[in-house]
């Protein structure tokens, strides 16, 4: 994958190419790294999806705001935000951790993700990154149910289905790429009764899993 089609994943072009650059950096390549953006980026989504959340539930008391906003800034969550907009493939990494897999290890690419989203920051305000933020967790806002908040993404969809009486979904995989030590797995999750059908993938059996069923409850709850 190149920048530009980075940057349109993101809805957003960097007018300073070079700190794009440093926000896709590890430490590990270059002394000019992205943990000072980290740090930056860190601050801006919690901010961003904090008030994105008082505006959705106003209902809601301060704690079970805050219980749902650290679902969705979690380490994982970060990381599958980071997955689907296949950050991974366009990170500066030493050798040492290329050869460990380090473009999909979930720390590597949650803080990367908040390293770009600092970036943004830097190159384009606040405004430029809040919606980079809300254009990227869309789909999560959307189907975000305070009642579902912290459950993983298989538990969430089985409930999903058993609420409309309906077969359990089906998990399958469907690939495994690379050796032993070092494997990704594809697997498809099947809801015949909603004609839905997903596939995820991850560095194990059960965050493909997670990851098919999440993509899987998106479709469920948009039709």
């Amino acid at each position: 994958m190149t920048l530009d089609a980075l940057q349109r994943n993101l809805g957003y072009e960097f007018l300073d190419p070079l700190l794009l650059r440093r926000a896709l950096t590890h430490r590990s390549y270059s002394t000019d790294h992205n943990e000072r953006l980290e740090f930056l980026g860190d601050s801006v989504i919690n901010c961003v999806i904090a008030q994105a959340l008082y505006q959705k539930f106003p209902e809601l008391p301060e704690g079970e705001l805050s219980r749902l906003r650290a679902s969705l800034v979690s380490e994982p969550a970060l990381a599958s935000v980071a997955e689907r907009i296949n950050l991974g493939a366009v990170l500066s990494l030493g050798e040492g951790e290329i050869k460990s897999g380090g473009e999909r290890r979930p720390s590597i690419l949650a803080d990367a993700f908040e390293a770009l989203v600092g970036a943004t920051h830097i190159d384009g305000g606040f405004a430029a990154a809040e919606q980079v933020v809300l254009h990227v967790f869309q789909v999560r806002l959307e189907t975000l149910h305070p009642a579902s908040s912290g459950k993983d993404a298989k538990t969430r969809l089985q409930e999903y289905v058993q609420g409309k009486h309906l077969p359990l979904p089906s998990y399958n995989v469907v690939a495994i790429h690379g050796v032993a030590h070092d494997q990704r797995f594809e697997v498809e999750c099947v809801i015949a009764a909603l004609n839905v059908r997903s596939q995820g993938a991850g560095t194990s059996r059960r965050r493909a899993e997670q990851e098919a069923a999440r993509l899987a409850y998106e479709q469920a709850t948009r039709q």
